[in-house]
């Protein structure tokens, strides 16, 4: 018996289905983000009173752009959102790979502690300790200062980055890392040896590391309240009044708020999904 046309009708069927439920839930997920930067380019009036249409000849506008661009730092609030991110992203995942490839690579007394508590790290929220937080930084002098959020979202981030790291180290072969010390290389050149393997891993969680850090609107406001070390989340929060809203603003530098997480989606897309996907395979 032919079984050949009965597998190629199941996959066929297997992939409408998947398809059936992965579409509208990518409709549900790209709707809110569609709507702001379509309202973005209308008029108040259209954003009000034709919320779900395109900005059209009649109702397109970029008023809210030149407002942002004009009445505030908005530059500035970029720069500074720039800065913390990718001051803790090189932080996080330099200093987790090596921690995660340590605790990888060397069977020790309290490793399972370890981990253990790296979990912990991820199931408590670091909010919890803001009184805290806020009282060391005062000691330290760096309230107002980037260097105390950056501080903060490397705290944040460690956990989940050694901890995930750590699985994949240990996915690299060891005949591989036993012939470079064989040839008399360093701990820190097999570490880097290493490292390229566990590459999609690391862009997955760079993606899932930069995101909270680029929206968090908590510690900046905390930590950082003063216009000169203002994030963009922070700062868009001038458009929100009591009685008026200027709505117009508040969309446009959502919208521009956006770039930087669509750009690096976009670099890493195919690295997040093979660090995904390896993930659910192992």
């Amino acid at each position: 018996m032919n079984t050949a046309p009965t597998s190629k009708i199941r996959h066929f069927v297997g992939r409408i289905g998947s398809h059936f439920i992965l579409i509208p839930a990518a409709l549900v997920s790209l709707f809110p983000i569609v709507l702001v930067v379509m309202n973005s380019l209308k008029s108040r009036k259209a954003i009000f009173g034709a919320p779900l249409l395109p900005p059209l000849p009649g109702t397109f506008s970029t008023v809210g752009y030149e407002t942002v661009l004009k009445r505030s730092n908005f530059e500035m609030y970029f720069l500074n959102s720039l800065i913390v991110t990718l001051g803790a992203m090189f932080l996080i995942l330099f200093l987790g790979s090596m921690a995660a490839y340590a605790l990888s690579e060397y069977r020790f007394k309290g490793d399972t502690l370890v981990g253990l508590y790296m979990a912990i790290g991820i199931m408590i929220p670091i909010r919890l300790g803001t009184v805290s937080i806020l009282r060391l930084a005062v000691n330290l002098k760096i309230v107002n200062t980037l260097a105390a959020l950056i501080l903060v979202y490397t705290a944040m981030g460690l956990p989940m980055t050694i901890f995930i790291l750590q699985q994949f180290f240990r996915q690299v072969p060891r005949d591989l890392k036993d012939a470079a010390r064989v040839d008399g290389a360093s701990e820190y050149y097999v570490y880097r040896l290493a490292l390229p393997l566990v590459a999609p891993a690391v862009a997955t969680v760079a993606v899932f590391t930069m995101m909270p850090i680029w929206n968090d609107l908590w510690f900046p406001l905390i930590l950082a309240p003063s216009d000169a070390t203002k994030t963009v989340t922070l700062g868009t929060q001038q458009f929100l009044g009591q009685f008026v809203t200027d709505w117009n603003a508040v969309l446009s530098s959502l919208t521009l708020a956006m770039l930087p997480v669509l750009i690096l989606y976009l670099l890493f897309s195919r690295q997040l999904t093979r660090g995904l996907t390896a993930g659910a395979l192992k």
